[in-house]
């Protein structure tokens, strides 16, 4: 039988907050699979995000076990957690986390500015990218010239840069209207297509249309789609 691409056991993550912790991820186990398109749920702090920082080496577990593509994330140190990053990932993040004094051909050769790559080459790949999003007129535009959606295709171009396996995306059509978010989504579906691995966190529904695998999270842990419906509903009943 095949291994996991992405494999957790027993992850957990505590914040402390005074005397308070907070338990973000309680014991999460998770599979995916190589090529899968896996749509994580779950209402604001269940712990959805804080999942994929941690298997994108953004922030380490408080206990537990990550595994991606056999290598084990919660093991590396710095050095080899950036080199990971630049190699095998790419992510994408709600707030787009673009430099606002950098043009968006900037903005997307940036991570390979750590590759060795030259200055030209860096461009040309960088103007590439931002042609396949159907940004090629905006290369020199900076972010606050820039829409919400255009904001996200940048990100997006600059994700795909280093052609990662792995594709990480934490809610990625927040910020967005209708329209944006939907032409965000079927990105997603054709790096799907392609073969990549791709791993959403959302809470919007629409991204289910797209995904072969669906995982429910409430409190830090996996959960059944009837215990997550019974708990959404028993939510929105008690703020009615």
């Amino acid at each position: 039988m095949a291994r996991p691409f992405v494999r957790t056991e027993a992850l957990r993550k505590i914040y402390k907050m005074g005397e308070t912790e907070v338990k973000a991820l309680d014991g999460l186990n998770l599979e995916i699979n190589q090529g899968d398109y896996a749509v994580v749920m779950g209402p604001s702090g269940s712990g959805k995000s804080t999942s994929l920082y941690l298997i994108g080496g953004l922030d380490w577990p408080t206990s537990g076990h990550i595994e991606v593509g056999g290598e084990r994330v919660d093991q590396m140190d710095e050095t080899q957690l950036a080199r990971y990053r630049r190699d095998h990932l790419g992510f994408i993040f709600q707030s787009f986390n673009l430099v606002s004094s950098m043009t968006a051909l900037a903005n997307v050769g940036f991570p390979l500015r750590f590759s060795g790559i030259s200055r030209r080459e860096r461009d040309q790949r960088a103007k590439t990218m931002l042609a396949r999003v159907g940004l090629g007129n905006r290369i020199h535009h900076r972010p606050t010239e820039l829409s919400g959606g255009q904001q996200q295709r940048v990100a997006f171009a600059r994700a795909l840069i280093n052609n990662p396996a792995l594709i990480l995306a934490d809610e990625p059509t927040g910020n967005l209207d209708t329209q944006s978010g939907l032409a965000i989504m079927h990105m997603l579906n054709d790096l799907h297509k392609a073969g990549r691995t791709i791993v959403v966190a959302t809470h919007d529904p629409r991204m289910l249309n797209f995904a072969n695998r669906v995982i429910y999270l409430l409190d830090g842990k996996e959960v059944s789609e009837t215990e997550y419906r019974i708990a959404i509903d028993q939510t929105l009943t008690t703020e009615v």
